[in-house]
């Protein structure tokens, strides 16, 4: 059983940044690929970003460039950094760890862009 917990959402200001952070239970080496799906109202989940425990990274459309993703395996955790956030980034963000086939979510973070 693999246990996600995601940290560090909330509101942010259009062009700021802000981090997230999610901590894997168990080896992050068992995982096929960790990553950041988002969801908002009305609208299909959707990849943000993607790596895998070699460093392969990919990125959904409207967030390359402003966002990136990475392992921190002191913390056995991916995190996920925005920057020059828009107001169309308002959504719940959710981690995804793919093991063994199966696929793992965690509960899902609230980020609210808005002035």
């Amino acid at each position: 059983q693999v246990q996600l917990k995601e940290s560090g959402g909330g509101l942010v200001q259009p062009g700021g940044s802000l981090s997230l952070s999610c901590a894997l239970s168990g080896s992050m080496q068992r995982a096929d690929a960790l990553g950041w799906f988002r969801q908002s109202p009305g609208k299909q989940r959707a990849l943000v970003a993607s790596i895998t425990p070699d460093g392969r990274t990919d990125y959904g459309g409207p967030v390359k460039g402003r966002f990136a993703i990475s392992i921190d395996n002191a913390k056995n955790a991916v995190t996920l950094q925005m920057n020059s956030l828009k107001p169309e980034d308002t959504a719940v963000y959710y981690c995804h760890a793919a093991v063994n086939g199966y696929a793992y979510w965690g509960q899902g973070t609230q980020i609210t862009v808005s002035s």
